[in-house]
C-alpha cells in the first residue's frame, strides 16, 4: 500500500510539472519567435538576408527617428535621378543612407543627351531608365496622362519646403522688389534699376538655360506662363550665374534660396507680394558681404513655413506605382527622407523641414 501510494505521488508530480513545463515552452516558443523576427527585420536593415516573408506595407509618411529604423526596404541596386536642387540634399544624404542599408544600393543617374532636372527625370522614369525620380514641383496634368498611357500612375510625396530667392550685387541699393515687378523684369518692361527707386543702372536678367523646375516655376509662378524678354542672358549653372552677379552692379537671378542665401558675393533681396511690404529670405539683420563666410545669413525658416514669403515650393520624390520593386524603393526613400534623421539631414542642407 506503501509503495502504491508513493508512485502515485510521484505519478501526480510529475503530471503537473509536466503540464506546467509544456505552458511554459510554449510561451517561450512563442517568444523567441517574435525575437526571431526583430532579429530577422534588423538583418534585413543592415543588408543581411532578407526574410522570405512578404512585409506589410507602412504608410509613406515615416514616423521612425533614424534611417536604420525603417522597415521595407529593399535590396538591389537603383537609380534614381531629378532636380538639380536636391544636389545638396543628396550630398547629405546618400552616405548615411548607404550605412544603414548595405544592400539598397542607390545610384544618381544623369541623362545622356540632355541636363538633368525635374522634367527630364520624369520622362527617365516613364521610360525604366530610373526607379523613382526627384522634383522641385508638382507633376504636371501632361506627365499623369504620359503615365496613364503607359499604364501606370505617377504619385508625388513631398518632403521638404523650398523658396525661390533673387539674388542682386551687394552694392545694389533697393529694399526690396514685388513679384509683379519682377515680372516685368524678365518680360522685359523693366529695363533700369531707377524705374524701381534704384540708381540709374540698367538692368542685366540672368537665368539658367534649361527648363527645370526652378525655371518652370518661376514661369508659371512669377511670369504667370509670359514669355521671357529678349533681353534676358542665359546662364548653365547657378554658380556662373553668382559669378556674373557679383562683377555686374545691374545683375539679378533667381535660384533655390539655399544656393543663394549663404553666399557671401552676392546679396538676396527681400520679396513682397503688394505694396512696401517686403518679406526676406533670409533672417534679419542682413549679414554683409564684408563679415563673410565667417557669419553667413540663414535661411527664414519661418515665413517660408507659413508661406509669408511670397515664392515657397515643395520637393517631391516621385514614385511610379506599377506594383514592382521599383515603387517599394521609391516609397522606401520618401520614407527615409520623412524620418528625423531625414529632415534633419535635410534642414542641414538649407531646406525647410516639412514636419
Amino acid at each position: 500500500m506503501t509503495l502504491l501510494i508513493s508512485s502515485s505521488i510521484i505519478i501526480g508530480v510529475f503530471w503537473i510539472l509536466g503540464h506546467v513545463y509544456r505552458l511554459n515552452l510554449g510561451s517561450f516558443s512563442q517568444t523567441s519567435g517574435k525575437n526571431n523576427k526583430r532579429h530577422s527585420l534588423k538583418l534585413e536593415s543592415l543588408g543581411g538576408e532578407e526574410s522570405t516573408q512578404i512585409p506589410e506595407k507602412k504608410p509613406t509618411q515615416a514616423t521612425t527617428g533614424r534611417f536604420a529604423d525603417v522597415e521595407n526596404v529593399p535590396s538591389g541596386i537603383f537609380r534614381y535621378g531629378g532636380s538639380t536642387t536636391w544636389a545638396i540634399i543628396r550630398s547629405k544624404t546618400e552616405g548615411k543612407i548607404e550605412r544603414a542599408f548595405l544592400k539598397y544600393d542607390l545610384r544618381y543617374t544623369n541623362p545622356i543627351a540632355t541636363s538633368p532636372d525635374s522634367g527630364v527625370g520624369i520622362k527617365m522614369l516613364l521610360n525604366n531608365e530610373l526607379a523613382f525620380s526627384q522634383t522641385s514641383r508638382s507633376l504636371k496634368d501632361k506627365e499623369h496622362e504620359a503615365a496613364r498611357m503607359k499604364g501606370v500612375t505617377l504619385t508625388e510625396i513631398p518632403v521638404a519646403i523650398d523658396g525661390i530667392a533673387v539674388a542682386v550685387n551687394p552694392d545694389l541699393s533697393l529694399p526690396g522688389i514685388t513679384v509683379k515687378d519682377l515680372k516685368k523684369i524678365y518680360v522685359g518692361k523693366i529695363s533700369n534699376w531707377k524705374e524701381l527707386g534704384g540708381p540709374n543702372l540698367k538692368i542685366i536678367p540672368y537665368s539658367k538655360r534649361n527648363k527645370g523646375g526652378t525655371v518652370e516655376f518661376f514661369t508659371k509662378n512669377v511670369l504667370q506662363k509670359e514669355k521671357f524678354g529678349n533681353d534676358i542672358q542665359t546662364v548653365e549653372t547657378t554658380t556662373e550665374a553668382l559669378q556674373k552677379i557679383s562683377q555686374n552692379r545691374g545683375g539679378i537671378f533667381y535660384a533655390s534660396a539655399p544656393e543663394i542665401v549663404r553666399q557671401c558675393n552676392v546679396k538676396p533681396l527681400p520679396i513682397g507680394r503688394v505694396g512696401q511690404r517686403f518679406v526676406p529670405p533670409y533672417q534679419r539683420p542682413l549679414i554683409p558681404p564684408s563679415q563673410c563666410p565667417a557669419r553667413r545669413n540663414k535661411l527664414n525658416i519661418a515665413a517660408f513655413k507659413s508661406d509669408e514669403y511670397p515664392m515657397t515650393r515643395r520637393l517631391f520624390v516621385v514614385v511610379k506605382n506599377n506594383g514592382k520593386i521599383e515603387e517599394e524603393a521609391g516609397e522606401a526613400y520618401a520614407q527615409l527622407m520623412l524620418t528625423q534623421e531625414g529632415q534633419k539631414l535635410i534642414s542641414e542642407a538649407g531646406f525647410v523641414r516639412i514636419r
